[in-house]
């Protein structure tokens, strides 16, 4: 296994105070945090803070370390620990906080001296689900009945506080809603990932909201104003003469909730009404007639 220099994940000097170690410990974990950090790796790096911070924050278990440290061993270095490591202390894991522990620290503190060997303590798995919730409670928060089917847990139903502003693929996290714990130790999280219940009015493109709008050939040609549906309710939108479909008329600050907030895209579709009568059908002929030096196709 490879060594841990616990001072360099949390970006403390190795004679830090205790004050500065959890201070460290605090910044980092806010934003390593599963719930909030949109980094790839969020989750790895907040394991590794924790795991970082049960190290350092305990007197004997940071003494004991630093005796390691202080043997020339750096990150990366193969480490073993010495065999006379048992002497250092006893470090019952049983009330650790963190998560997902290594190898290397499973090594130096998860054992105790006395009695023989005993079965460590173990938090449970993280389970992961997915949910899909209406476009309106990720917009505005709310609550969410869900039912979950495990086998270690059988069904049950949890109501899950939905953050105002939640986007698809984020996560949110329930502590302690995960799989039983071993040897006592404690439950593990859960994590459900946010999909969207198909709406018809919007697509989401980042944090913008996408409307297609359907026009007449006349409002498209002539200009019109016509309300648009938003995530805020409805505005009145002025279509320019002349647009065409595909045309992209934009509603700043009309799209998804931030800081600062997306933008509305409101796609023009011109729609050609069918020639159902013979008077329709002469109306489309002298259309075609007026309009003969119009070449569409170039």
């Amino acid at each position: 296994m490879q060594f841990k220099d616990y001072y360099e994940i949390l970006g403390v000097k190795p004679d830090a105070k205790d004050a500065e170690i959890k201070s460290a410990y605090r910044r980092l974990a806010r934003k390593y945090h599963p719930d909030v950090s949109k980094e790839a790796d969020a989750e790895e790096k907040f394991k590794s803070v924790n795991e970082a911070y049960e190290a350092l924050k305990d007197a004997e278990r940071r003494a004991a370390y630093d005796q390691l440290r202080a043997g020339g061993y750096r990150a990366g270095d193969e480490f073993r620990p010495p065999p006379n490591w048992q002497q250092h202390g006893d470090f019952d894991p049983s009330g650790f906080e963190g998560a997902g522990f290594s190898d290397f620290f499973e090594s130096l503190f998860g054992g105790r001296m006395g009695g023989g060997p005993r079965s460590a303590a173990r938090r449970g798995r993280d389970l992961h689900a997915q949910i899909a919730i209406d476009l309106e409670t990720a917009v505005r928060g709310g609550r969410e009945r869900i039912t979950l089917r495990d086998g270690l847990q059988g069904e049950r139903t949890l109501e899950v506080k939905i953050p105002a502003g939640i986007q698809p693929g984020q996560q949110i996290r329930l502590g302690r809603q995960g799989s039983p714990g071993q040897n006592g130790g404690p439950p593990g999280d859960l994590l459900l990932e946010i999909g969207l219940r198909s709406d018809g009015r919007f697509r989401l493109e980042g944090r913008n909201v996408v409307h297609t709008l359907a026009l007449t050939p006349w409002e498209a040609a002539l200009g019109a104003t016509i309300p648009v549906p938003t995530l805020d309710g409805q505005v009145e939108l002025r279509v320019p003469p002349g647009s065409d479909s595909g045309r992209k008329l934009r509603l700043r600050g009309r799209g998804w909730p931030g800081d600062p907030p997306g933008d509305q895209i409101v796609v023009l579709e011109v729609h050609a009404p069918p020639a159902e009568t013979d008077e329709q059908r002469a109306l489309y002929e002298r259309l075609a007639e007026a309009f003969a030096a119009f070449k569409p196709r170039g």
